[in-house]
């Protein structure tokens, strides 16, 4: 049986650390309402789509009222979290999938509700919603890369490990759109076992969004293999477990630090349909 499905792959520009919120939302829509002209059914967003790219600086969580490392209010760390969603934010994203009959998936930084230990967790989250504006399914990023402590040696920082803790889920697949989806963030799409447990359980689409720079502070001798791992990594994938990858990123130089781009739609066979 032949299925059809017409996937935007919503690539982003920079986004600025001091830009609202309501500003981001604004350029999501207007992707959103371009891929409807264009007859999408899904529209794929970036890693952290909502937001700067936080995690390239040092926040102290001291808490209310105290100074992060760069002369901040730490309060700011927190303002880059989504506490629920749809928020208050962003319901207007959903409302108007549900209008048009889109669905979307979209990457964000999750702040959890305390737990039975009055812990909250922060997590390095996507989120698939249907043509009817549901929720169908979330996804917490697996493989955080980076590091924890302060390295001011660095041209920026990478301190998701500071920020995001590891999924305690895995990978699922989720029903959607007439098939089986998988998703992924980033990192995660470089390692093969990603693409085999989700392909194990059937996946026939895998959603990944990413934030890449260009330079690698630990090792520059690699910055000129960054556009071929990307792709390497994920047509491997896509071939090897005979699924769809969609891999969005966030392009452009964002507070200074050049971003990757490069997003692109691979077919099963391995091959780049669309960048």
């Amino acid at each position: 049986m032949t299925r059809e499905l017409v996937v935007g792959a919503a690539q982003l520009g920079p986004i600025a650390r001091d830009e609202p919120r309501s500003e981001v939302i604004e350029r999501l829509l207007t992707l959103l309402r371009r891929g409807a002209r264009y007859g999408c059914e899904l529209v794929v967003f970036p890693e952290l789509a909502l937001t700067t790219f936080f995690p390239r600086w040092y926040l102290d969580e001291g808490g209310p009222g105290g100074r992060d490392a760069i002369g901040g209010d730490t309060n700011e760390l927190d303002a880059y979290y989504e506490e629920e969603m749809p928020s208050v934010a962003t319901q207007v994203l959903f409302d108007e999938a549900k209008r048009l009959a889109v669905g979307f998936c979209l990457g964000y930084a999750e702040l959890t509700p305390p737990d039975a230990d009055g812990r909250r967790h922060r997590y390095n989250t996507s989120m698939l919603v249907d043509r009817t504006g549901e929720i169908v399914g979330t996804y917490r990023k697996v493989h955080i890369p980076g590091h924890e402590d302060h390295e001011p040696w660095r041209k920026f920082q990478h301190l998701e490990r500071r920020y995001f803790e590891e999924s305690p889920d895995g990978f699922r697949t989720f029903e959607a759109f007439g098939g089986t989806f998988g998703m992924a963030i980033c990192n995660d799409r470089r390692w093969p076992e990603t693409y085999r447990v989700l392909g194990l359980q059937g996946a026939e689409m895998v959603l990944i969004g990413y934030n890449t720079p260009l330079d690698y502070a630990p090792d520059p001798s690699q910055n000129p293999l960054q556009s071929f791992h990307n792709h390497l990594v994920m047509q491997a994938g896509a071939y090897q477990n005979g699924t769809w990858v969609v891999g969005v990123a966030k392009g452009g130089i964002e507070e200074g630090v050049e971003s990757l781009a490069q997003t692109a739609i691979i077919a099963p066979s391995g091959q780049i349909v669309a960048q």
